[in-house]
């Protein structure tokens, strides 16, 4: 069992966004148990640029899955953006879902809409939002991360690091307090993974909104406030 987070792993200065403590979680019960994470504790505050890193299987993306509310936490005490994740029900999950921006390895752009329609979508969850204000947000948004010139370009017209940017333009559209990536620059180049890493460390600094990253990819370490190291389910560094 790993020990209470120590002042590596919290920033005391500072609000949580994230307070997680001794979480576990498995798949299956009985004999087809199978632990995925072990007493889990980790704290991330407002405006941190936190990446998780590890090799595969030490569990990282099912950790960002239970702190996006993605999968329900099975053991332990899990808050996020203030509301207590462990003691959530189906409806409260969907509300919290809705405060955090997620941008994943692959872009899953829809091919039949253009660049902006596929920003205004994540709009149309938000019924008070007219039709106009959801194209005016989405085009200033898609300037934002440098694709004005690009609003009407359906996504096989774009490049690699041009379509995760729509990924990171539809992520951030609706103003969350919160975004959690899952290896948003694996499949890019040098410089369009430096691209999307400096937007969201941008919006970091700028926003204060928080950011919690699983990545592989040594390139963009540096932007980071803290790099948690975690290893067959459990954090091995903070």
């Amino acid at each position: 069992m790993s020990s209470p987070p120590t002042e590596a792993n919290q920033t005391p200065d500072s609000p949580s966004v994230i307070r997680g403590r001794n979480m576990n979680f498995w798949f299956g019960t009985g004999e087809l148990r199978k632990q995925i994470l072990y007493d889990i504790s980790i704290d991330v505050a407002a405006g941190e640029i936190v990446l998780l890193t590890g090799p595969s299987g030490s569990g990282k993306t099912t950790l960002l899955s239970l702190l996006g509310g993605l999968r329900h936490l099975m053991d332990g005490e899990l808050v996020v953006l203030s509301h207590c994740m462990h003691r959530a029900s189906a409806d409260e999950l969907v509300l919290v879902r809705r405060e955090i921006g997620f941008i994943f390895q692959q872009h899953n752009l829809l091919e039949f809409l253009t660049a902006r329609q596929n920003v205004e979508l994540m709009l149309q969850l938000q019924p008070a939002v007219s039709a106009d204000e959801r194209r005016r947000r989405a085009e200033s948004v898609l300037t934002d991360v440098g694709l004005a010139d690009r609003l009407d370009y359906h996504p096989a017209k774009l490049s690699g690091g041009q379509k995760q940017r729509v990924a990171v333009a539809r992520a951030l559209v609706g103003g969350p307090r919160l975004i959690l990536a899952d290896e948003p620059t694996a499949a890019l180049d040098s410089q369009s993974g430096r691209d999307v890493a400096n937007l969201l460390q941008r919006l970091a600094r700028t926003n204060g909104c928080p950011v919690l990253m699983v990545t592989h990819d040594s390139r963009i370490l540096d932007i980071a406030d803290r790099v948690i190291e975690m290893e067959d389910g459990r954090i091995s560094a903070a």
